[in-house]
């Protein structure tokens, strides 16, 4: 990671994420009443509590309505969810300004070209694996992972580290010193 990348990654205070193609991995199950399905990682949910338990603020802002992802903010704890915005920039503006917050303190994590106006105001721009090109060629960031298959996890693990919180998380779940298998008596 550049020093660059691991500056704005210490300045995260927000994360705010788009949900389809990001939380998941943009495919949408309608099945044959018209219930709309999605899939969602437990590792990438799994990150975000992390993140929340170290004082980093999540939402979620999406251009589609569903009541799934009010289903899965709740089981996580994300308070704030804001849902059926096609303008995200203005919501992003309220946003930080309900938290006092200046637009370096924020990251978000897009896929299309819809997030762009958002990944271009904060102060990290995230895409994951498998977004359109123009999300990748602003991204300050572009993860391994593809939406929904880890992708938040990845990130949220970083910005971890780059705040010197990662041997905090381990120690929590005891990671760290941990005797490996097959080690021990």
């Amino acid at each position: 990671m550049s020093d660059a990348l691991a500056e704005k990654m210490r300045r995260v205070r927000l994360l705010i994420l788009d949900v389809d193609g990001v939380l998941t991995d943009g495919r949408i199950v309608v099945d044959d009443r018209g219930a709309e399905t999605k899939v969602f990682h437990v590792r990438d949910g799994h990150g975000l509590v992390m993140l929340m338990r170290f004082g980093i603020d999540v939402v979620l802002l999406s251009g589609r309505r569903s009541a799934a992802v009010e289903h899965r903010a709740k089981d996580l704890g994300i308070a704030e969810i804001h849902q059926g915005i096609h303008r995200k920039v203005e919501i992003l503006e309220s946003i930080l300004s309900d938290r006092g917050l200046e637009p370096l303190s924020a990251a978000y994590m897009g896929d299309d070209v819809v997030d762009i106006p958002v990944l271009r105001r904060v102060g990290l721009a995230i895409g994951v694996a498998d977004a359109v090109d123009e999300v990748r060629a602003v991204a300050d960031y572009v993860t391994a992972s593809p939406g929904g298959r880890g992708a938040v996890r990845e990130v949220c693990e970083r910005i971890l580290k780059a705040q010197g919180k990662w041997a905090e998380v381990a120690k929590r779940y005891e990671l760290a010193g941990a005797p490996q298998r097959g080690e021990g008596t």
